[in-house]
């Protein structure tokens, strides 16, 4: 084995190493952060930056560790090592994660100990402050209470307090002392004044001292029973009393050690003063008392004590019931572990008086929270013990536990891999291989398309350059509609050839739209003539019908709006026996706002009487119709909505899913019986979703289809610089002034197809009345002041009643009677039924659209086609003027494409030369010369037109050189400082890697096969100014 695989072999080792060890780093912090350990920056290794960070640096050492692997299996390969060297790694894999399982099992088990130290110590803390804070509200309480003593006992004369007073008022006060369990008061009395003083009391002092030696039970304590104090200075016998401590009245608190302290004390100090903890008269129960001096007056904070003793009235102490006190405290508190608490005074830290709990606990964990009830002079603490012994640490035994058991498994599959290292590898090479060969297998098809492409658009540019130059020629109406529907059929053919290539754009992401003014109603004639005769040949009723509130002309991509509606219309030709397709376009906001539009699928509002699917349905769930994707009201942007319905066999429900699936069909049999790729629907969707908006279809078998877009176009107007607008209107403006100002009557029971009828017509200038029937229609022609100049019957109505017919046609006979016009759908009709050519009538075959219903009228109403200008022999004069004196290059090898792109070039007034060759064109192109533009063609023998455009870019740059150091004259050079001629791309390939290619090369622009004479002008026009 060779020392540099041996080095590879390591590198994986550690690289799987190294992940492990990450990712088990990063499972510790991971549980650390759940369990709230790095909450707080102070108290864990990280904080909230610091886990963000850890995370990012993970993900960095991930991209690094792989990047490695990547680099050992490209440079540097693998084999087979020994199996001595796996099992020695094996054996030291086990030994190393071993030792750290139990190293992560101390390591957790420490940090829970830490855990619940801390959860002991604030559960304690917070016991402690809570003890601490309500002892100072009692405090403060007491303290002003003996303020109130001073003032309404002893500052007025009779007293204002008495025993009953004192006792209801402490009472109802208790709410604010939360841990005092009774309120008395003693006042101050000289011996010389004890006589007098028992006789207004009417009781004797008693002495306490017997009942600190000898204590009673509570039920055997009685205030009568107890020996007169004995006689000394000064006593402090209980006056008033709380009615929880009304036992100590009498009681001369001076004689009782623990009082006799505290109260000398709290005189001396003039602050609250606590004793020792020491068993509560009567109730034997252990507390403390907390004593307040009663001064005759405000003394300053540094009097002297001699002058305190004089000016002491009394003393006011309150009584704590500890145990009782912080146990009603701790029931206050609910905690999910149960912890013992422990009062004590410290005052002497060698015998501390336990005030408060029990020292029975199984946990040696203690706490210790220090307790200040503001008696600098005694010492108190509060320690806290868990009650239950602690939980075993499971959360570090199963991680360290689960480590191992991970550490063994990748050990195990590691052992493993290195065996299969070679077969994984060969494995990969010959995915590689395939690899290649899949690529080179898409770079194939996309030449196979790119080839076909070309390969078809070159004769069609050919075919509909020539109808493009026969339009321009002297044509009767007839003739120039045949010629129309022979080109609008090319470019369909041309169409169905894109489909394919716009899959191809669709899947690799890069089909994207013009920015172009058009006219809206002139591309649906297109698309009715291209359908016309399959609808005739079947009977199926076709129609469009536009709102009045479209704008004539908009800016968008017509071309794709026109191939969706071609899809959808050609997927209603091909399903529809019986009934009709109906193509309405309106504004959206006509359909939000307005109930005209027909929504209702009964029979009689429909095209031909048979019942449709409602189309409501088909936009339901749209986002242009909620709320949130409404348009801005001042918005230019016009939002269109198309439907196409249809009375065809419609779509299974199980098939309704998978409709706008590419390749996918409705059945097995649909493409042998109608034909199609089934990728019409699917490019229509990805195309509507280009034009900003939403498609939907509903369906119902055996009763029809209709399928509903949105599309978002701009408002665009109509300029005289627009050559396009021009061309598109030509005739149209010709026509209407022909009929400007004519009346006709169109009779049809239908009230939606008589609304179609009427929209034909009004775009020829034509005022139109509708009518149902025969009487109505008598009525309107025999009004004096209704002067009808021309009458289209449907042919319903006609062959309905034909006596009614041929009387009608008698009773407009006589004087000037209007022109007789039969709508008819069926073109066998036309041809064959002699009964309309027996009255004079003249048929007008369906679909209606404008350049055919004007010619047909033309004809009919003897009005004479004087020429057309747009299709006359020359151009306009306008037309001629635009290229005017400029010299055009047309490089071709298809002699039939130089004589295409020379005639649309001439058309507008260019001098053209053509050549056919590549190295012709850099002999014509080298400067100087007299060139404004060049068309040029890519594919050509010899040379290509991006080897020729590149050496003409050199030949420029060179001389531009030579001119800008004064190398040569510019005089010699026509006066020309930089030579760069526009050279614009002319092929039959579509695909984007071409238009880069051309772009790359040095052409300015690109122009693709079949083109019109407009897009020539278009592309030429933007270099001159």
């Amino acid at each position: 084995m060779s020392l540099l695989h041996v080095f590879g072999f390591g590198l994986k080792v550690g690289h799987l190493v190294w992940m492990l060890c990450c990712w088990i780093a990063s499972m510790i912090l991971m549980n650390w952060s759940i369990n709230g350990e790095f909450k707080d920056p102070k108290a864990g290794l990280l904080g909230d930056s610091g886990s963000k960070m850890w995370f990012k640096c993970w993900d960095e050492i991930s991209k690094y560790s792989f990047k490695i692997h990547h680099q050992y299996y490209q440079y540097i390969g693998s084999k087979r090592v020994g199996k001595s060297w796996s099992r020695k790694l094996l054996f030291s894999w086990v030994i190393g994660w071993t030792l750290a399982s139990i190293w992560i099992f101390c390591c957790m088990s420490s940090q829970a100990t830490e855990k619940r130290k801390e959860m002991l110590a604030s559960m304690c803390d917070e016991r402690a402050r809570m003890l601490q804070d309500q002892f100072n509200v009692s405090m403060n309480h007491i303290q002003a209470l003996s303020i109130l003593i001073s003032t309404f006992h002893h500052g007025k004369y009779p007293s204002a307090i008495d025993q009953r007073t004192f006792a209801r008022y402490t009472e109802r006060t208790a709410f604010e002392r939360p841990l005092t369990s009774g309120v008395a008061y003693a006042v101050r009395v000289l011996h010389s004044e004890r006589e007098q003083f028992e006789r207004q009391q009417g009781w004797t002092i008693k002495r306490m001292d017997t009942l600190e030696q000898n204590p009673v039970h509570k039920d055997d304590y009685h205030p009568d029973f107890l020996e007169p104090s004995p006689i000394q200075e000064e006593y402090a016998p209980v006056i008033f009393a709380q009615d929880s401590v009304s036992h100590v009245v009498s009681i001369d608190v001076l004689s009782g050690k623990e009082d006799r302290e505290n109260v000398l004390q709290a005189r001396k100090s003039g602050k609250g003063v606590l004793t020792a903890p020491f068993r509560l008269l009567k109730t034997n129960r252990l507390g403390v008392i907390l004593t307040f001096a009663v001064y005759k007056r405000d003394l300053p904070s540094n009097a002297a004590h001699n002058e305190r003793i004089q000016a002491t009235d009394g003393y006011l102490g309150g009584v704590f019931d500890i145990e009782s006190l912080v146990e009603k405290l701790l029931h206050q508190l609910a905690s999910k572990q149960t912890i013992l608490v422990n009062v004590l005074d410290t005052t002497n830290q060698s015998y501390p008086i336990s005030m408060y709990g029990s020292n029975a606990s199984n946990d040696g964990l203690e706490h210790v929270s220090h307790l200040n009830f503001g008696d600098p002079f005694r010492k108190h603490e509060m320690r806290c013990r868990f009650k239950q012994k602690p939980p075993w640490p499971w959360l570090a035994i199963t991680t360290s536990i689960g480590i191992l058991v991970i550490a063994l498994l990748v050990g195990h599959i590691f052992h493993a891999t290195v065996n299969r290292i070679a077969k994984v590898e060969d494995d990969c090479l010959k995915m590689m291989e395939l690899k290649k060969q899949a690529e080179a297998a898409d770079v194939a098809k996309s030449q196979f398309l790119a080839t076909v492409s070309h390969e078809i658009r070159t004769p069609m540019n050919g075919v509909l350059g020539m109808l493009d130059m026969l339009m321009d020629t002297d044509l009767d109406v007839t003739q120039l509609d045949y010629v129309r529907t022979a080109q609008a059929s090319g470019k369909a053919l041309v169409a169905l050839i894109n489909e394919v290539l716009d899959q191809a754009k669709i899947e690799s992401g890069k089909l994207e739209l013009e920015e172009v003014q058009f006219d809206l109603r002139a591309i649906l004639d297109d698309v009715l003539s291209l359908f016309s005769g399959k609808s005739q040949d079947k009977g199926v009723e076709l129609a469009v019908y536009i709102s009045d509130r479209v704008p004539d002309m908009l800016i968008g991509d017509p071309g794709r709006f026109r191939q969706i509606i071609t899809n959808l219309m050609g997927n209603s030709i091909k399903f529809t026996e019986k009934g009709h397709i109906l193509v309405t376009v309106h504004l959206v906001e006509e359909v939000i706002d307005s109930i005209e539009v027909e929504t209702e699928s009964s029979s009689k509002n429909t095209l031909s009487g048979f019942p449709v699917a409602d189309r409501r349905q088909s936009w339901k769930g749209f986002r242009t119709f909620s709320q949130e994707g409404s348009m801005h009201p001042f918005s230019d942007s016009i939002n269109l909505i198309v439907s196409v319905e249809d009375t065809g066999v419609g779509i299974p429900p199980e098939a309704q899913s998978r409709v706008f699936t590419p390749f996918m069909q409705v059945g097995p049999s649909i493409s042998r019986t109608h034909g199609g790729t089934g990728i019409g629907l699917s490019i229509s969707k990805c195309l509507v979703g280009l034009m900003k908006g939403e498609i939907g279809f509903v369906s119902i078998p055996k009763i029809g289809s209709t399928f509903t877009f949105t599309a978002v176009f701009t408002s665009g107007c109509s300029s005289s610089k627009e050559y396009k607008s021009q061309q598109i209107n030509c005739q149209s403006n010709t026509v209407s002034s022909e009929f400007h100002g004519m009346r006709a009557l169109v009779m049809d029971p239908r009230p939606v197809r008589a609304k179609v009828s009427k929209y034909h017509i009004q775009r020829l200038g034509i005022h139109v009345e509708v009518v149902s029937d025969w009487k109505q229609g008598l009525s309107s022609i025999s009004r004096a002041n209704n002067a009808i100049h021309m009458v289209l019957i449907e042919q319903e109505v006609w062959d309905r009643d034909l006596k009614s017919s041929g009387l009608f046609m008698e009773k407009i006979g006589p004087g000037s009677p209007p022109k007789v016009f039969l709508l008819s759908n069926s073109i066998n009709f036309s041809r064959g039924n002699t009964t309309p050519g027996a009255y004079g009538l003249t048929v007008i075959s369906k679909p209606l659209r404008a350049s055919m219903l004007a010619a047909s009228l033309q004809r009919a109403m003897g009005i004479g086609n004087k020429g057309n200008p747009c299709n006359g022999e020359l151009p306009s004069l306008s037309l001629r003027n635009l290229l005017l004196g400029r010299k055009i290059l047309i490089i071709d090898d298809n002699n039939v494409n130089l004589k295409v792109a020379g005639g649309a070039l001439k058309k507008y007034g260019a001098d053209v030369v053509s050549a056919t060759r590549g190295i012709k064109a850099i002999e014509l192109l080298t400067p100087p010369h007299h060139f404004d533009a060049c068309f040029m063609d890519i594919q050509m023998p010899e040379m290509d037109g991006f080897e020729a455009t590149r050496r003409i870019r050199d030949v420029e740059q060179n001389i531009n050189n030579h001119i800008k150091f004064g190398e040569i004259s510019v005089d010699d050079y026509n006066n020309v400082s930089n030579w760069h001629v526009p050279i614009l791309a002319m092929t039959a390939d579509v695909i984007q890697a071409t238009h880069e290619e051309c772009l790359r090369c040095g052409m300015d622009g690109y122009v693709s096969k079949p083109f019109e004479a407009e897009q020539l002008y278009r592309e030429v026009s933007r270099f001159f100014h």
